[in-house]
């Protein structure tokens, strides 16, 4: 009988590879680091974020808006009363047209029963139907790089970032939200009533009605974060704290749309700061999602390792644990601090050395954060031209609990979805 039960749970080991939960042999690795390098979605998904619904165990991904087409509906036969033959074919061709009429979404939306997969795209799915009175309307709210947690068992929020509507004039652009250690630079040219100001970018925030992590979401009326004099903020990582239950925000001050040309519009001198900057939030039913205190700078990035930017944060927490070594007492080796893993992009996004990185702080997430992988300290985490073949990857992801890593790469289609499973020993992330 052990036999035939371990017979079974080899074959279902082998047929569903989420019935092992997150755990994997090291005997199948080769096997997923090959699949790594085909698109777990091959449609434009760039920035994606994954959330998990509590109740279903269904993983959700959710990526920067774009447009969706369609597939055809396949041919008919054509009638056999020649007298309805023209009316059949027009009927047919405005059916195809219909058809191939492409559809925008603000956000994109995407579904799997495990992060590796199978994902299928949600056609029907509109999480974000209007980007807020604040935002700009359609395709030109260019609403980016959604973030989306849970609250409780029955409530999500959505984070996400969307250009300014012209004229705009709201609390949220006029304060800044500024980082404690640039908020002097900011407070007194940040109106977004100025042309300027129509074309940056502010973080908004979105509540769910429904306990799907699909919503939809209910926009605030002000952006929550809008840093406008220093070039407003994208990028936004929503992230809850275990070890002290505070809400966060993670983004970047996007100093580069105030650039003056060159790489990514930040190459041309004077440069423009684009520090990760982290933000502390207040969410409740009534006034929805508020800031708690100054926001504070995290990483900034060095010019000469990660050129025109850093962005795309994304935090992973690792509980306290010990060393491996043990200490001359023999106890096991010493106990370390939970530490906090910043996963960030550099260069720019359309060229080959956009890359993943990552930076560890021990005890704080307020940091130091120290670089570990990529930006003059080895080689990056995932980068163009190594053993996962992707071009210009960014924009990462990670599982709670560190597991798993999602990302985007070049593909035929613009930038699609990837994935790699990934392990955290001591504060040192690998991939594969």
């Amino acid at each position: 009988m052990a036999a035939l039960v371990a017979v079974i749970y080899l074959l279902l080991a082998l047929l569903l590879p989420s019935f092992s939960s997150s755990s994997y042999s090291s005997s199948s690795r080769a096997t997923r680091a090959a699949r790594a390098k085909t698109p777990l979605l091959s449609v434009d998904f760039p920035d994606p974020c994954i959330v998990q619904d509590a109740s279903s165990g269904t993983w959700y991904a959710f990526a920067t808006g774009g447009w969706w087409t369609p597939p055809p509906p396949p041919p008919t036969a054509a009638p056999n009363n020649n007298n309805n033959s023209s009316s059949a074919d027009n009927a047919t061709a405005a059916t195809l047209e219909a058809a191939a009429a492409a559809v925008y979404k603000n956000i994109q939306a995407a579904s799997a029963p495990h992060p590796a997969g199978p994902w299928t795209y949600l056609a029907s799915a509109d999480p974000l139907p209007s980007a807020g009175a604040w935002a700009l309307s359609g395709p030109d709210a260019q609403v980016w790089a959604p973030s989306v947690a849970r609250l409780n068992a029955s409530a999500y929020v959505l984070y996400y970032a969307a250009l300014l509507a012209p004229g705009y004039v709201g609390s949220a652009a006029n304060e800044g939200n500024s980082s404690s250690s640039s908020s002097s630079s900011s407070s007194s040219s940040s109106s977004s009533s100025s042309a300027s100001a129509s074309r940056l970018h502010c973080i908004g925030a979105a509540t769910s009605t429904t306990s799907s992590p699909l919503g939809p979401y209910r926009p605030q009326r002000e952006p929550v974060i809008c840093p406008a004099g220093e070039g407003g903020a994208i990028d936004p990582a929503g992230f809850a704290d275990p070890a002290t239950g505070r809400r966060y925000v993670a983004y970047k001050v996007d100093g580069n749309a105030l650039g003056r040309g060159g790489e990514c519009n930040n190459g041309v001198a004077p440069s423009r700061r684009t520090p990760l900057v982290l933000q502390e939030v207040e969410v409740d039913g009534a006034e929805g999602v508020r800031p708690v205190g100054p926001a504070a700078e995290i990483l900034d990035r060095d010019a000469d390792a990660d050129g025109p930017l850093v962005e795309a944060p994304d935090l992973l927490y690792l509980p306290p644990s010990r060393d491996a070594d043990a200490d001359a007492d023999g106890d096991g080796g010493r106990s370390r601090p939970g530490r906090y893993v910043l996963f960030y992009s550099n260069r720019c996004w359309d060229g080959p050395g956009y890359s993943v990185n990552y930076a560890v702080a021990e005890g704080s997430i307020m940091g130091p954060y120290k670089r570990a992988a990529g930006s003059g300290e080895g080689p990056p985490l995932i980068g163009t031209g190594d053993r996962f073949d992707v071009t210009a990857p960014g924009g990462a992801a990670s599982v709670p609990g560190g597991d798993w890593l999602l990302f985007h790469g070049n593909c035929p289609q613009g930038r699609c979805l990837f994935g790699a499973e990934m392990e955290v020993v001591g504060g040192r992330v690998t991939v594969w």
